[in-house]
Formats: C-alpha cells, sequence, structure tokens
C-alpha cells in the first residue's frame, strides 16, 4: 500500500446485517444513486411532481447499453412513490393473455418494469397503446364466429421500459413515453465512488487506488465494476490479506485477463481477428462473430460498443475497422495494414 493512501475502512455489521447487504448492492434512493446526473434531477422532478398530485407516475423508457442502472433506477421509482414494483421482461410476454394477467394484478400507481422491451412482439406490444393512455385493455375472446372482445379496465399506473436497443421499438410505442431518457457510460471518479460504497457493503478495506484500479477496468458499468470488486474481495481473502491495494486489485484482475483499459480476452480477439485475418477491414459483424465463435447479438449489445466508444474499431457501411488504436492494441502500428499476414 502506498504511504499516504486513504483507506474505505468498513462498517461494523453483524452477520445478519452483513447478509442482507451482501444480497444486493444496488442503491436505495437517489441519494445512494451514483452518476446520470440529468437523468436523475429528471426523474426527481417527475416523481415529486406526481406525487404531490397523488397521481401515478408518468410512463418513462430507459436505454443504454447493460449494466448501467436501469433496473435499479425502477427500483428507486418504486421507493420514492412508496409503489410496487413488478418486474418482468420482453420475451417473457410472449401473448396478450400473458400482458393482461400483469396488469389486472396491478395496484393504482404501481410500477411495471419491462427489461429489453424491445423483444416485446408486436401483437403483444399494440396491446399496450390503450393499456398506457386509457388504462384498459381489449382482450379478444373465442375465435371464428363466437369472437368477441372485452375491454378490461385497469388502474392507473407507471409503465417503465428499458432497452438496449431503442431502434428496435416501433414508433407508436416509443412515443408514448412521456420521459425516454438514455444512460451513458461512467466516469472513473463516479465508478470510484460506487465502487468504495460497495466495499463498505462487502465489508473490505480498500485504498483509493485500490478503487481506481477497478474503475479503470471497468468499462464505465457499474455492474462490471462490482463483479470486479467481488473478485478483488475473494482474492484478498484467500491470500489472506488485510486490505486490498492498487498491486492487490492489479494481480486479481490480471488473472482475469482484463487489461488496463479494460479490454477482457474476447475484446482482444475480436480485434486480432479483423487485423489478423481481414487485414484491419471492413469485415462484416457476422464474419467476426463466426471468427471468434461468439452470437452476434453478443459481439453487437456487449463487446462492439465499448471498443467503438473507446477508438479501437469503427462501424462503416462496408463493415468493421480497425482504427489507429486497435492496430496498437493488438501490438501493430496503423501501417500493419498494409502488411500480409498468414
Amino acid at each position: 500500500m502506498s504511504n499516504g493512501a486513504k483507506v474505505s475502512v468498513p462498517q461494523t455489521l453483524n452477520q445478519s446485517a452483513g447478509d442482507e447487504r451482501e444480497q444486493t448492492l444496488r442503491p436505495q434512493d437517489f441519494l445512494d444513486f451514483v452518476g446520470q446526473n440529468k437523468t436523475v434531477e429528471r426523474l426527481k422532478i417527475m416523481t415529486g411532481a406526481a406525487a404531490k398530485r397523488g397521481e401515478a407516475l408518468s410512463h418513462i423508457l430507459f436505454c443504454g447499453p447493460p449494466g448501467l442502472g436501469k433496473t435499479t433506477l425502477a427500483l428507486i421509482l418504486g421507493q420514492e412513490m412508496n409503489s410496487n414494483v413488478r418486474i418482468t421482461s420482453g420475451p417473457v410476454i410472449e401473448k396478450a393473455a400473458d400482458l393482461a394477467g400483469l396488469l389486472t394484478g396491478l395496484e393504482r400507481a404501481d410500477i411495471l418494469f419491462i427489461d429489453e422491451i424491445h423483444r416485446l412482439p408486436r401483437v403483444v406490444e399494440e396491446y399496450l397503446y390503450s393499456a398506457m393512455e386509457d388504462f384498459r385493455i381489449d382482450i379478444m375472446i373465442d375465435q371464428g364466429p363466437s369472437a368477441r372482445s372485452v375491454s378490461l379496465s385497469i388502474p392507473p399506473f407507471t409503465l417503465v421500459g428499458a432497452t438496449t436497443r431503442t431502434g428496435l421499438l416501433s414508433a407508436p410505442l416509443r412515443s408514448r413515453f412521456t420521459l425516454q431518457s438514455r444512460l451513458d457510460y461512467y466516469s472513473a471518479k463516479d465508478l470510484c465512488q460506487i465502487v468504495e460504497r460497495s466495499a463498505l457493503l462487502l465489508n473490505l478495506q480498500i485504498t483509493d487506488d485500490c478503487a481506481l484500479e477497478i474503475a479503470n477496468r471497468s468499462r464505465g458499468t457499474p455492474r462490471i465494476a462490482n463483479n470486479l470488486l467481488r473478485f478483488v474481495r475473494d482474492f484478498t481473502q484467500q491470500k489472506l490479506l488485510t486490505i486490498a491495494d492498487q498491486a492487490v486489485a492489479r494481480d486479481a484482475l490480471e488473472m482475469l485477463e482484463i487489461d488496463r483499459d479494460g479490454l477482457d480476452d474476447m475484446d482482444k480477439k475480436i480485434l486480432t481477428v479483423i487485423g489478423q485475418n481481414y487485414n484491419g477491414g471492413p469485415v462484416g459483424l457476422g464474419t467476426v462473430a463466426i471468427a471468434v465463435g461468439e452470437e452476434i447479438q453478443t459481439v453487437e449489445d456487449v463487446h462492439e460498443p465499448y471498443l467503438i466508444q473507446e477508438g479501437y474499431l469503427q462501424r462503416t457501411q462496408q463493415g468493421r475497422v480497425l482504427t489507429s488504436k486497435g492496430w496498437q492494441k493488438i501490438g501493430l502500428a496503423a501501417a500493419g495494414k498494409q502488411q500480409t499476414f498468414l
């Protein structure tokens, strides 16, 4: 540990309290939530006004990469509005009857959180239109000549949708959300605060430089930061250490093959394949996915956004292309594009 390094010292926890805190590292209110300042300010305005009127909160759509706090914010909204939060996901709701069961089970001002809402079947999505605007849902009973429509009234509720792919949402559904807010990747400073808070809950002593080391390798994502912190804790305990400093964090994360820029083994494999097999591109995403042995959607949703944001990769009409930074990451200069790879 470096001289003069600040240490986050855990509070004294009894066993039962420690077990409860281990179950979740999610912030419970806006005060504990770090980052996404613009989104949080908008939500405070909406929850405060709705509470004063005694009404249900307006419908909200969160979009952005996974792990940035969409579910956490939905739960905080329930806490702020003193409402129940019902959590489900788009792929689970396969038919209109599934949606009807969810909606009719809600109480006034409850929150229905649908994760991956872009994956709702189109026919189910259309039933949401009247539910969101008029708080009713029309269900077809039977088929053929005996078919009839039954209108079911539902209490005023709040739909909170979350999606990683906004472009797949239909315009009619998207327009029915009062607030559409995109969550961005976190800064290292914000991630340090999150890591330090989580360390207290995990009863782990860490130094400031340890928190920064974890933050720098977390790809701007709190979920990843907390996962890495958990491994650092396990590493620290198994090595019989009393405190985790920068060296401990570095050793632990290198064991996970996560480099100082937050790139994991698959990220580097993607860059290497494009550089060595396809001379830096352009190359199609499907070809890259097959070459690295990964699903197309996983490459596109999990790996590619961070590689593009950090400047390792470019997306063009012809396909994916390595940048000079990408060439350097795989150990070659940009001029290496003219080289012939075997």
